[in-house]
């Protein structure tokens, strides 16, 4: 939701900053996820200034440049070349002094002013025409100003040019209340009544409206009451199509809206001032003139704006005329009953309308609109009347209309306020701190919220129907501790708390134990969306599409199916930091994967296809060591992750050699590993394949892991914590060089160390791996290193040397090798 500085101004009267405004909507709820200043004209016209032409003379060299001297308030004139046709002495005009930089047209190529010579002659700045400034589409002269204009005034301030400020509020789905300039203009209001200022939210001026004639009378008539509670609507006659003031324009553009012209512009700066959504209708295409309000059969045509053919259902709320639908109610206007450019009559549209109504056609439509938006989480039941006059009154002042009946409003039963009661212990307790009375009152006051009645410290309230989040005690409760203000409750010095059961082993803790082994080692944790895009697994073998569990009706292609794995997300995360210049990550996510089996559907069990998994997501890519003068740059690789799943393995009591290594073909992965715990896959690791990169935009390498962290936490319930004496004896360390086949493995050279040596080897690391020209083909060489250690005595060279015979002897047997001196 975007909310313009300048517009909110309109309604509230305070010298708040924009800054300072930003701050307090995010303290009460609002967050604002962005802040930027918009410049009326780029560049601020810095350095241009009124300026009065002392004298004109033509250029010698030239049969239509003039030479100027400018007086622009800074003590000596300036001397200025200046084509124009309408120079002349005693003009005052706009003058770009030298450094000025201008945006012609207002294009996106700057334009700097500078000392230069021109023909012979020096010019010190500029005369400036209409569009070289950027205030209009004029070249035919330099703009002439009046003769009571001060000489030096800068452009700037002539022109009452003012600089806007765009706040961006992350709105969530509850505080629909805050679409709109007043619904923030209110509540900015509140927060300023509570902390005793005076301060009214202006609501634009409405009491001028009154019928000017009745010669354009709609009947309306609402079969269908329980998706639209309530349905208004007045006509306006005589209007004439064109642009909207620059004004207009202005807000809508810094809502996001481009102008299109008056009539349109008209309803949609209603909707983002008011939040009550407006349609225009073309009254000449309205036949028999009559609005009615109903659901049409079954697979019914309708084409909408877009000029798509939608096929109706028999829960899809239409507005139709006597003859044929025009628009889906709350949703998309139709092709052939909106405004266009010969429209002179109109009927406006009010309406307040059910919202499930509106979430089901639009989701079954897959449209979304700003009006659907507000009417899917409901508008102010009492503001259609209100938002019909305002239309009305904008359309007969900017588009010469003229009001043509009263407005028809069809309500059979009135919105009400919410009413319950809540207590002062209620508030204090769920806020975590004693609020006085007259404070909760206060606040209760500032958010417009009736105390109806009072006894032994509860109070019965009654909230205004267009805060449709707060409708029971708990809610109001929030509302008065985000206007009192989070950061006013102290946290206490004491921890009060109760032995609770946890179940063995205990999931989240766990969770978090993980968590911050990652952190501990520099890993970022994200959090992303289980929905996902249904693309990502078409063609897939290791996760096919088939095994998606779909949505319904999804918000977007993008979020259609829930996830199978991770590794989606992770790389959606990865590009999108990439993109920004951070391409050296070390991430790391916990979430659950979702999966579907069609083979288990037709049983008693509806859920029985359906499964889901906890998964750790671990990927690092870019460098792993940044260069500095003592250290090179180093760049992430397999066994940079393959270290740190090692780590975690052992960190939850897991013996990785226990662990059955695999090799993995996965269309995921370019070369990848599988390991497994007790004949289950416990994790995948490798590096992502460069299908997938393509998909989600991702060039670099990227180093991934998923583990079955549900696999992992069962691992533990038979882990006990246990300790023993440190040996007395050293230890002692040997190497062996091996001529092995490439196909041997590490882990198989370490399974034959142990069998044939159980008493007294205890570890066995690779510490080197060579494969060269040097070898015969097919081989290569591994460097093994031994600690060999007997706890009851000093371990002798007879001792060390028969253990490191009978395992050379084992190597050469069991694995072909052959020892290198």
């Amino acid at each position: 939701m975007n909310i313009s500085y300048n517009w909110l101004r309109r309604y509230l009267d305070t010298s708040l900053t924009a800054e300072q405004i930003s701050v307090i909507l995010t303290d009460i709820g609002l967050e604002v996820e962005g802040f930027e200043k918009i410049e009326t004209i780029r560049g601020g016209l810095k350095g241009v200034v009124v300026g009065e032409v002392l004298t004109c003379v033509d250029h010698p060299d030239s049969d239509h440049l003039h030479i100027t001297t400018v007086d622009v308030g800074s003590g000596e004139p300036l001397q200025i070349v200046c084509g124009a046709a309408n120079c002349r002495a005693g003009l005052k005009v706009l003058c770009a002094t030298v450094g000025s930089v201008l945006y012609p047209n207002g294009g996106e190529e700057e334009f700097k002013i500078k000392r230069s010579r021109i023909r012979g002659v020096e010019s010190l700045g500029m005369l400036c025409a209409e569009d070289e400034l950027g205030v209009g589409s004029s070249h035919a002269g330099i703009m002439e100003l009046p003769a009571d204009a001060v000489v030096g005034t800068p452009a700037k301030e002539f022109l009452h040019i003012e600089d806007d400020y765009l706040i961006q509020i992350g709105l969530t789905p509850n505080r629909v209340d805050a679409a709109s300039h007043i619904g923030v203009a209110r509540d900015l209001a509140a927060y300023l009544r509570s902390r005793g200022e005076q301060v009214e939210v202006k609501w634009p001026d409405v009491s001028d409206f009154a019928p000017d004639n009745h010669n354009l009378e709609m009947r309306i008539r609402v079969e269908n009451t329980e998706a639209a509670p309530r349905y208004a609507g007045v006509t306006v006659t005589g209007c004439k199509i064109g642009p909207s003031p620059e004004w207009m324009q202005n807000c809508l553009r810094a809502a996001g809206i481009n102008p299109k012209n008056n009539l349109v512009d008209i309803t949609n700066f209603v909707l983002f001032e008011l939040g009550q959504p407006l349609h225009a209708f073309d009254a000449s295409k309205i036949e028999g003139h009559e609005i009615v309000v109903r659901t049409c059969a079954e697979g019914t045509p309708f084409v909408t704006l877009d000029g798509v053919e939608r096929k109706l259902t028999v829960n899809d709320l239409m507005i139709c005329s006597a003859e044929r639908p025009m628009c889906i109610a709350g949703v998309f206007g139709g092709l052939d009953s909106g405004i266009s450019e010969t429209t002179t009559d109109v009927f406006i549209e009010s309406a307040y309308f059910n919202p499930v109504w509106v979430r089901k056609t639009a989701k079954r439509f897959g449209l979304n609109t700003d009006s659907s938006f507000r009417f899917e989480r409901g508008v102010d039941p009492n503001l259609q009347i209100y938002a019909a006059k305002r239309a009305a009154l904008l359309m007969k002042e900017l588009a010469g209309g003229t009001i043509s009946s009263d407005i028809t409003d069809i309500c059979p039963v009135p919105a009400r306020d919410f009413t319950f009661d809540v207590s002062f212990a209620r508030i204090n307790a769920l806020i975590g701190k004693e609020l006085s009375e007259e404070t909760v009152r206060t606040i209760l006051d500032a958010l417009e919220v009736k105390i109806l009645a009072e006894h032994d410290g509860v109070m019965t309230v009654a909230v205004p129907p267009y805060r449709v989040d707060v409708q029971r005690e708990a809610d109001l409760i929030e509302d008065i501790l985000r206007i009192y203000g989070y950061n006013n409750v102290e946290i206490p010095a004491r921890v009060r708390s109760t032995l609770s059961y946890a179940p063995k082993p205990d999931r989240n803790r766990l969770v978090n134990l993980a968590a911050d082994f990652l952190t501990d080692r520099g890993f970022t944790e994200i959090m992303s969306n289980s929905l996902t895009k249904g693309a990502y697994y078409e063609g897939l073998t290791s996760y096919p599409a088939e095994h998606c569990v779909r949505i319904l009706n999804p918000l977007s292609t993008d979020l259609n199916v829930l996830r199978q794995t991770l590794l989606f997300n992770m790389m959606e995360a990865i590009q999108l930091n990439v993109n920004r210049k951070n391409g050296d990550l070390k991430l790391y996510e916990f979430g659950n994967c979702y999966f579907y089996d069609a083979s288990k559907r037709g049983g008693e069990q509806a859920l029985a296809p359906y499964s889901e998994g906890y998964r750790l997501a671990v990927a690092v890519t870019g460098l792993a060591t940044e260069p500095s003068w003592n250290v090179k740059a180093e760049h992430t690789s397999f066994f940079t992750l393959r270290a740190v799943a090692e780590l975690l393995l052992r960190r939850f009591g897991i013996d990785i050699y226990t662990l059955k290594c695999e090799t993995l073909d996965s269309d995921l992965f370019s070369e990848a590993l599988s390991m497994s715990l007790n004949g289950k896959e416990l994790l995948q690791i490798g590096s992502v394949s460069a299908r997938v990169r393509r998909a989600t935009d991702v060039k670099q390498p990227v180093y991934f892991m998923e583990l079955n962290f549900d696999l992992l936490v069962k691992s533990t319930r038979k882990h006990r914590i246990a300790a023993e004496e440190l040996s007395k004896y050293p230890e002692v360390k040997r190497d062996l060089a091996l001529l092995v086949d490439k196909s041997v493995t590490f882990s198989a050279l370490r399974d034959v160390a142990f069998a044939a040596e159980r008493k007294l080897l205890k570890s066995v690391s690779l510490f080197d791996v060579y494969e060269g020209d040097k070898l015969p083909e097919g081989k290569k060489s591994y460097a093994l290193s031994f600690i060999l250690e007997d706890k009851s005595r000093t371990l002798d060279e007879k001792s060390i040397e028969r253990v490191m015979t009978t395992l050379a002897k084992q190597f050469e047997q069991r694995c072909g090798a052959q020892i290198r001196a």
